[in-house]
């Protein structure tokens, strides 16, 4: 079963670096004890990008545990540069569940609120930039390690060890990892074709897929 193991909010600051200023809200706290969860975002979280976040359908950023250790594999960090929970700037780290595991719409009852998956998480530069990491956005796209996004269904009350409670999936069986690979690796026409025909697999997801591939069927 999925369960919350760290939620995180945060607000949009200045970071100056050795390339310069640049504003955003990855740098999320840690919060403990329960929390309120709006129709947008977790109480006393925001973006600093409103053009690319803040919809809707990215109410709550996820990311899967388990995918720090293959990073910090991966680069071979240790010590002080061990990555962990939040180091991405999601909202919800999460244990028992992933990519693969997850689907386009699920519905999940999370503490006293409902939830719905709206797609894979698209990784942006400002996760390379926190993290220092050289290569990083291309490495989370290859490894299709991207995270998802939730819409809110129904506001309410989470907090850490809340487990998720599977409501309602759709027949139609999108992965998140099925749409990862028709964006980055490319999947054969069939296949993309059933995403793209999918209600399950939300709007702009469909869109960013016809812009890569050039092909794919309106639902």
């Amino acid at each position: 079963m999925i369960c919350i193991e760290a939620i995180f909010v945060g607000e949009p600051k200045s970071i100056t670096d050795e390339n310069g200023t640049w504003l955003s809200a990855i740098y999320r706290t840690r919060v403990e004890g329960p929390i309120e969860l709006r129709e947008r975002s977790l109480a006393g979280d925001q973006v600093a990008d409103t053009k690319n976040h803040g919809r809707p359908g990215q109410a709550v950023c996820v990311h899967p545990i388990k995918h720090y250790d293959f990073w910090n594999a991966e680069y071979d960090l240790s010590g002080a540069r061990l990555l962990g929970p939040g180091s991405v700037g999601e909202n919800w780290a999460i244990s028992g569940g992933d990519e693969e595991t997850v689907f386009c719409g699920d519905v999940y009852r999370v503490g006293t609120a409902i939830v719905q998956v709206s797609g894979p998480r698209m990784p942006c530069w400002k996760q390379e930039r926190k993290l220092g990491l050289k290569g990083f956005l291309k490495q989370t796209t290859d490894s299709m390690r991207t995270g998802f996004y939730l819409k809110v269904v129904k506001p309410g009350i989470v907090d850490t060890g809340d487990n998720w409670e599977l409501e309602d999936r759709s027949n139609e069986a999108i992965s998140l990892s099925l749409v990862n690979q028709a964006a980055y690796r490319g999947v054969e026409p069939d296949v993309l074709d059933r995403v793209m025909k999918a209600e399950s697999v939300v709007p702009g997801w469909k869109d960013i897929l016809r812009a890569r591939t050039g092909r794919g069927s309106e639902p």
